[in-house]
């Protein structure tokens, strides 16, 4: 109830400060569940995610530090994110978004930084979930304003999915799986921006 009010009243602010947005390929959304996989540039990227696929609910994976004053940890944990300590994710770090997936839900999971640790973050997080929870991911990116000034300026907002990635390859070793599905999906990164910025410069 709480997220749900949540992300409509944030959405209808949004949309008079910022202007609309466009969803693509919205049809290639799955059924839950499933990992939702967006590169993290920017806090504005994860909540027109969560407009973007309503009316599923997304369950973010979120950085610990998040939570640390008792309002916060409240307020987070209403809006469906759950804490990870992503300086040492240890072995618990992935227990908690499988349980979620088996229960039929959307875990969302932001990697971010360069190609290199961005891979590396793939790897630890959302395809090793993926994998343990056996779903699919489903790639998106954002493009958009970055800050808060650049949104009230109300520039073009994109959210654009990809096809969802399945684990079907059962001759492959999991070591050499997560390798190549982390792969995939930064793969899939650059050709859904690659796709905005066609369709920008028509």
């Amino acid at each position: 109830m709480f997220y749900t009010f949540a992300r409509n009243t944030v959405h209808v602010i949004l949309t008079i400060l910022g202007g609309r947005f466009q969803v693509q390929n919205k049809e290639k959304i799955p059924e839950a569940p499933f990992v939702v996989v967006s590169t993290h540039t920017t806090w504005i990227e994860i909540l027109y995610l969560g407009f973007a696929i309503k009316p599923l609910q997304i369950n973010y994976m979120a950085k610990q530090e998040l939570f640390k004053t008792k309002f916060l940890n409240w307020l987070m944990r209403h809006l469906n994110a759950f804490p990870v300590n992503r300086e040492n994710p240890g072995p618990s770090a992935i227990k908690l978004p499988i349980r979620l997936l088996k229960d039929g839900k959307v875990v969302g999971i932001f990697p971010s930084g360069t190609r290199k640790s961005a891979g590396l973050h793939l790897k630890r997080g959302a395809v090793t979930v993926a994998l343990k929870g056996k779903v699919p991911i489903l790639p998106a990116v954002y493009d958009g304003p970055k800050t808060f000034g650049e949104l009230l300026k109300r520039k073009k907002i994109t959210i654009r999915f990809g096809d969802p990635i399945h684990f079907n390859d059962k001759d492959v070793e999991q070591k050499d799986l997560l390798e190549m599905k982390s792969e995939a999906v930064l793969n899939a990164f650059e050709q859904l921006q690659s796709e905005i910025n066609a369709t920008k410069s028509k």
